[in-house]
């Protein structure tokens, strides 16, 4: 078996905006806030609005994310996360049907 390369990949999307309020809703609910800031045990998060879809290892996407938001991932300052399904599921996004979201850490423990 071998392992293909992928060459390129096109990793854009559009939301349409309510579907994004509804995203954006539910990624900013005090409840989801709190959950991030425990498991990365820091006391505030914030979401930065920033949302890509992960992408297949490349030659030039080795992390699995679009070039741009490496920044991010080299950062101590940010946390990339997988967007749940079932917020996906909740904002009627199907297409990508996988996200990744952004959050900075405003305070640590």
């Amino acid at each position: 078996m071998s392992l293909k390369i992928v060459q390129n990949f096109d990793g854009s999307f559009t939301l349409e905006p309510e579907l994004q309020e509804t995203l954006f809703e539910l990624l900013t609910s005090v409840a989801f806030l709190n959950q991030i800031c425990q498991q990365l045990r820091c006391k505030e998060v914030k979401f930065t609005e920033l949302l890509f879809q992960p992408v297949p290892y490349s030659l030039t996407t080795t992390k699995g994310m679009p070039v741009e938001f490496e920044k991010y991932y080299k950062s101590d300052e940010y946390v990339i996360i997988n967007v749940p399904p079932n917020f996906m599921f909740s904002a009627k996004i199907f297409k990508p049907s996988r996200l990744c979201a952004i959050y900075q850490k405003l305070s640590n423990e």
